[in-house]
């Protein structure tokens, strides 16, 4: 990534503000060549004691910038767009999306079909450079998307996926994290039921969630070769396993992610355009 290119984050809240940090965290980019645009500064005014540079007007940040990466709420979307839309140069600019539900057509419905445009969806995880980030383009091998690979590979892991697959790449990849986070609180709970402290329980239930995610991502096996090497016949971890399958784990797992899917697919909905 050269260096002097300049990143403007349009709707710098959580995800806006994760992205920013962990950019920073990889060395990718400077503070000072991010631009934080949102209304209310006064809320993330720490962020310019960090080097970054805060902006309240959307069309002066986009005019400084090289890549736009626009972190809006879906409702807002629509008069951000109209707004920057001349402000965007079609020879200059890499425009990246992260609005769960809103599509390359209804954004270049708005900004013109010649901008570059790129649908990325991470995770919070990218503040600590863990996001997994899916990504779609209409043109895989568009600037926009060489960048968009470049800042979200420096961050986590990227993939290119087809674009009727980013309501599912919500709410496995993005919403999974407080899907997988709540299974740790849960046990946690269950090792303080047995007689851990509550610190000790969510140390120890972390640590072997992180255990298992890395032997899935370093083995490359399905889950299943890994909990065949520590069940056996007769033995407390299978019982364990069987009594969570009874009670529906895995099937409120699937429910859940389906749930938020179809929600993710009607948040920015055709009568918003």
């Amino acid at each position: 990534m050269d260096s002097k290119l300049k990143l403007t984050i349009i709707g710098a809240g959580n995800i806006g503000l994760a992205i920013a940090g962990g950019l920073t965290r990889a060395k990718l980019f400077e503070s000072k060549n991010i631009i934080l645009a949102r209304r209310k500064l006064e809320r993330i005014s720490e962020y310019a004691e960090k080097g970054f540079v805060l902006e309240r007007n959307n069309v002066k940040a986009v005019k400084q910038s090289d890549i736009i990466i626009l972190a809006v709420e879906p409702q807002q979307v629509n008069p951000v767009l109209d707004e920057i839309k001349d402000a965007l140069n079609s020879q200059k600019h890499s425009f990246i999306s992260v609005v769960t539900g809103l599509t390359i057509r209804q954004i270049h419905k708005r900004v013109g079909d010649d901008i570059d445009v790129v649908r990325a969806m991470p995770n919070t995880a990218i503040a600590i450079n863990e996001s997994m980030t899916c990504l779609a383009s209409a043109n895989g091998s568009s600037k926009a998307m060489k960048h968009a690979l470049e800042i979200f590979s420096t961050v986590g892991k990227a993939m290119s996926i087809d674009e009727d697959q980013m309501s599912a790449a919500t709410a496995l990849g993005a919403c999974g994290i407080a899907f997988f986070l709540r299974t740790i609180r849960a046990a946690s709970q269950g090792g303080i039921e047995i007689g851990f402290h509550a610190d000790k329980a969510l140390q120890i239930a972390a640590q072997t969630a992180k255990g298992a995610a890395t032997l899935l991502l370093v083995n490359e096996r399905h889950p299943e070769y890994e909990i065949d090497k520590v069940t056996t016949p007769r033995g407390v971890t299978i019982s364990g396993l069987n009594q969570m399958e009874h009670e529906g784990l895995s099937s409120a797992m699937i429910k859940g992610i389906v749930t938020s899917a179809t929600k993710a697919a009607k948040l920015y909905s055709t009568e918003n355009e």
